[in-house]
């Protein structure tokens, strides 16, 4: 039988993804649990697994098109009646829980036809025509006939009671003379135009006197007006300076979620940002030392590993840096734990993984986890899970050759440390001018949960640990 494998909802809420690769073709023969297709949420990439036996009949979504939750995306013939693992329905074949899972439509009923979208008030328009009306008068359904005007003699007044077109004259009746034609002032033409109109043509620089009407009895539209305002800034169009070359790319999958996320907390935490510039010579002294010791063969380490175990020593001598805030409850809540992030550039856009309970790794565990989380990060392969929960992040602009900037937060946490270029750079040395390794530090923080005081303390302490790596030993 056909059966067609829908796009689940892989347990982030989100309501679309893209289709990045596919792993089969039709006519390929596919297992229980194989991977067949990677998708590209607003997260990350993720592999997904077919949850039948059988051969694949159709791929019902091509690699970059983005498609909704629910939608089916690869059809499958699959056999009746083959055999079934223990609990397993006749023809359905053995699934795995974690599978099952996955694939289970989690897409919500569309509301029927005529239905009020929630939070909306009415209802859905009837159909029939509608028409446009002034502003605070509603909206009238149906067209509407005006009155045609009453025909009007050349030469006779419109009102026949005060005007009346017979006079007496010596005691007799005669017709009345006709109207003398009423000459527009010296220099004018006369035009037939309602105010609106004259008002429009000033507006648009049209001179009436040079339109010929198409109204009743030769009157201005507003159509001629709009003509004429046309037909003068026609030749404009012609001169106009030749067309750019530009390229416009989608907003889509990880780069929308961190356009989004980085709008929502620059508009909502307050940010506060500080400096420090330090001398990291012996820092740099110390990570050419721990490349030689057995612990660390197989591990790469850089100032980076460093840093980070400076920020986590500092983040257990001052804990409400490793915060956040909790609007429905108006608390803060201090987290006694460090999910410690690290925000990678990737080809689809910034990620921020986190390495969980970074606070309790050994350095060589540590280093081994940081390596780990960025090559995965690069490789586009972060998943959701990993990127949820941070509690404090670090950014290295340094790799791009930067010296400082000012970081956002990442969402939910309550500071963010960015650590610029190492160089080399003349420095006062016990009185005397020497080339030493300098860097930048630059940390932002909630000032909602962080005053002035507790983020120069932090940093501070972050500082001497690098200047003098041996505090981070003192303070462990």
């Amino acid at each position: 039988m056909r059966r067609e494998f829908k796009l689940p909802d892989v347990g982030e809420g989100l309501t679309e993804a893209e289709v990045v690769r596919w792993h089969v073709e039709a006519g390929d023969t596919v297992k229980v649990n194989q991977i067949v297709v990677e998708i590209e949420t607003a997260k990350s990439i993720v592999e997904l697994p077919i949850p039948w036996d059988g051969v694949v009949a159709d791929l019902l979504a091509e690699a970059g098109q983005t498609v909704d939750v629910g939608a089916p995306i690869i059809a499958v013939e699959t056999s009746e009646g083959v055999e079934t693992s223990e609990g397993a329905a006749p023809g359905e074949p053995a699934v795995s829980e974690e599978t099952k899972a996955l694939a289970e439509d989690m897409v919500p009923t569309p509301p029927a036809e005529g239905a009020v979208e929630p939070g909306a008030h009415g209802s859905p328009a009837p159909k029939e025509e509608r028409q446009a009306v002034l502003v605070g008068y509603g909206v009238k359904t149906g067209a509407t006939k005006r009155r045609p005007r009453k025909p009007q003699v050349p030469g006779i007044p419109a009102n026949p009671v005060a005007n009346p077109s017979r006079v007496e004259v010596d005691g007799r009746a005669a017709p009345a003379p006709a109207p003398a034609p009423v000459a527009p002032p010296a220099g004018r033409v006369a035009v037939l135009a309602k105010p609106p109109v004259r008002k429009l043509a000033r507006d648009l620089g049209v001179d009436l006197s040079t339109l010929a009407g198409t109204g009743p009895e030769g009157s201005i539209t507003r159509e001629d007006v709009h003509a004429a305002a046309e037909a003068e800034a026609a030749p404009v169009a012609e001169v106009a300076a030749p067309e750019r070359p530009e390229e416009r790319i989608p907003v889509k999958g990880v780069r929308k979620m961190t356009a989004q996320a980085m709008v929502a907390s620059a508009f909502t935490a307050p940010h506060v940002t500080e400096f420090l510039q330090l001398d990291v010579t012996n820092t740099m002294e110390t990570v050419r030392r721990l490349r030689t010791f057995r612990d660390f063969a197989d591990v790469k380490v850089s100032p980076l590993l460093l840093v980070a175990k400076a920020v986590l020593t500092a983040v257990k001598r001052h804990p409400m840096i490793n915060s956040s805030w909790d609007e429905a409850a108006q608390e803060i809540v201090v987290k006694r734990y460090v999910n410690l992030g690290i925000a990678a550039a990737t080809p689809r856009g910034l990620v921020v993984p986190n390495v969980k309970d970074a606070h309790a790794l050994p350095l060589p565990e540590l280093a081994g986890r940081l390596a780990e989380l960025t090559e995965t990060a690069r490789a586009g392969r972060t998943q959701p899970a990993e990127m949820a929960g941070g509690t404090f992040t670090i950014t290295n602009v340094g790799v791009f050759g930067v010296d400082a900037g000012t970081p956002i937060l990442n969402p939910g946490e309550a500071a963010i440390l960015a650590v610029g270029q190492i160089r080399d750079m003349p420095w006062v040395v016990d009185g005397e001018l020497a080339v030493r390794k300098v860097t930048t530090l630059a940390l932002s923080f909630d000032h909602r949960i962080v005053d002035g005081e507790l983020g120069s303390m932090f940093l501070r302490d972050v500082g001497d640990m690098l200047e003098d790596p041996l505090h981070m030993l003192a303070w462990s």
